[in-house]
């Protein structure tokens, strides 16, 4: 049976973070939706303030450490992805936009996303859609028609979804069903776990003269 590989980003710094639990929960009701349709699959789950540093120094140097190189291969190579942030100043953090922007621009084309993000205020929801839908759209990646926003008064003082939502007629764990559910059918159909990448092969479009200039 093939294994199907879901990576799951959470950006929240704080411990424990909202950010992360939004996160276990997509990832789990995405789990249970392809389980019960009998796949196996492998869940590589990424939290990126234990990267800060190793994201900077890529930032700065243009090379990855073993260990952020480890991680870049289970996002670009998985079948699906969740990628959840917490909202400062209507978008999405420095360093989730950081990771990001150390991808291959072309390394999650085609890759079914899942966004998700929190905040304390029920009325940074938007940002699910005018920053980060139109991020991962850029890069050609397939985003599921849910985002899901968590705003503080979606959970209860136990850490559970709350049955109710100020963000919209549906209640968070509704809303992370359907998405899941949305994830789930792209991540059935995905082979991209399977295929075996040349670490030696050059990007489309590689010039040895741009690159080294003319001899």
């Amino acid at each position: 049976m093939t294994i199907r590989r879901i990576a799951v980003v959470s950006a929240g710094l704080s411990q424990p973070s909202s950010t992360r639990l939004l996160a276990d929960r997509l990832a789990k009701a995405t789990v249970d939706r392809l389980e019960h349709d009998g796949a196996e699959i492998a869940v590589d789950t990424i939290d990126l303030r234990d990267l800060a540093h190793d994201v900077t120094n890529n930032l700065l140097t243009g090379f990855a450490s073993p260990k952020l190189e480890a991680i870049l291969e289970q996002v670009t190579s998985a079948d699906g992805l969740i990628a959840v942030t917490p909202i400062y100043t209507t978008s999405y953090s420095g360093l989730f936009k950081s990771f990001i922007d150390i991808l291959d621009p072309q390394s999650i084309t085609g890759l079914p996303v899942l966004i998700g993000a929190t905040g304390g205020s029920e009325r940074h929801s938007l940002a699910l859609d005018y920053a980060m839908r139109p991020l991962f759209s850029y890069l050609h990646a397939v985003v599921v028609p849910t985002g899901v926003y968590a705003a503080s008064g979606d959970w209860g003082s136990d850490g559970t979804s709350s049955a109710t939502s100020g963000t919209g007629a549906t209640s968070l764990p509704e809303r992370i069903e359907r998405a899941a559910g949305e994830l789930a059918a792209l991540v059935r159909e995905s082979d991209r776990s399977s295929i075996v990448r040349d670490p030696f092969d050059l990007p489309a479009g590689f010039s040895p003269v741009g690159a080294f200039g003319a001899q």
